[in-house]
């Protein structure tokens, strides 16, 4: 009898066991899928060099047309607006045209970052790899758009010498930090347009309307000339977090002095947006599978 009671209480004791909790939605996975996708550079360094063969396969030039359409929309823009806002010819159409490189690096990891899962859906679920790998291949993507692109620069530059000295060696660090941004955009936008995808076309629009209201086609210069250096509408510029992407970017390269808050409000935005990219994939990164 004594032992059938401690049978019973053995079963009783096996069937209120506590299941083993999933470790799924940890900052420890979150972390190792973005350390174990890094490891695997070779991969996403191949992927992302498809991308730009496949994007112009069978054409005469190939990735050339990158360095030739940008070339040629930085060139019009540049001739249409200085003569706009009468600005110098020599010194306005480098601006433009860097403007138009990095915002289009800028750009490139918004846009095709929100599609950046959802448009890999076979390789997602085929291939057992991190998601950061994708992540990690559109920022290396964007990295070739930028070299294609900013051959251009190095031929305005030849035509038109711009006053460049030491400082230009801060577009080291202020490329790392695009490319930070780059990731942690790509992982944020990604995994929630693949659950919610409402927020890619949100995305589109926002982007185009943000680009307008960014230094790119005109100069904060020109903007304190015509309504004063004090007045609000000068100021309302700061205010766009790409103005001062663009101006840890694009003043080195112009021989410009580069005030350090441009700096602190970049390193502050990278910041915070790693920050929620960790929190994103901690929450989400086990469901991106069954959301493509």
């Amino acid at each position: 009898m004594s032992a059938a009671v401690d049978g019973a209480e053995a079963r009783d004791g096996d069937v209120a066991a506590p299941p083993p909790v999933s470790d799924s939605r940890s900052m420890r996975r979150a972390l190792a899928d973005l350390g174990e996708g890094l490891r695997q550079r070779e991969l996403w360094a191949l992927l992302g060099w498809q991308d730009i063969k496949q994007r112009y396969r069978r054409s005469l030039l190939g990735p050339l047309w990158i360095t030739i359409a940008t070339g040629v929309t930085a060139v019009a823009m540049g001739l249409l607006y200085s003569q706009l806002f009468h600005e110098d010819i020599a010194s306005f159409l480098p601006y433009v045209t860097l403007g138009f490189i990095f915002w289009g690096f800028i750009e490139g990891s918004i846009l095709d970052g929100a599609e950046v899962f959802s448009s890999n859906e076979g390789l997602l679920k085929q291939i057992p790899t991190p998601l950061s790998v994708h992540v990690y291949r559109l920022a290396w993507r964007q990295l070739i758009i930028f070299a294609h692109n900013i051959v251009i620069y190095l031929v305005i530059l030849a035509i038109f010498p711009q006053p460049i000295n030491w400082t230009v060696l801060l577009i080291v660090p202020a490329m790392a930090l695009l490319v930070l941004n780059s990731v942690w955009v790509s992982v944020v936008f990604g995994i929630l347009t693949t659950r919610f995808r409402d927020i890619g076309q949100l995305l589109t629009t926002a982007v185009r309307l943000v680009f307008f209201m960014t230094p790119i086609i005109w100069s904060a210069k020109s903007l304190q000339q015509v309504a004063g250096a004090e007045s609000a509408r000068a100021r309302i510029v700061e205010v766009n977090p790409m103005f001062h992407y663009l101006e840890i970017t694009r003043g080195p390269l112009l021989g410009e002095h580069v005030e350090f808050y441009h700096w602190g409000i970049v390193i502050a935005c990278t910041v915070v947006g790693w920050l929620g990219a960790l929190l994103v994939m901690r929450n989400y990164r086990a469901r991106v599978t069954y959301w493509v």
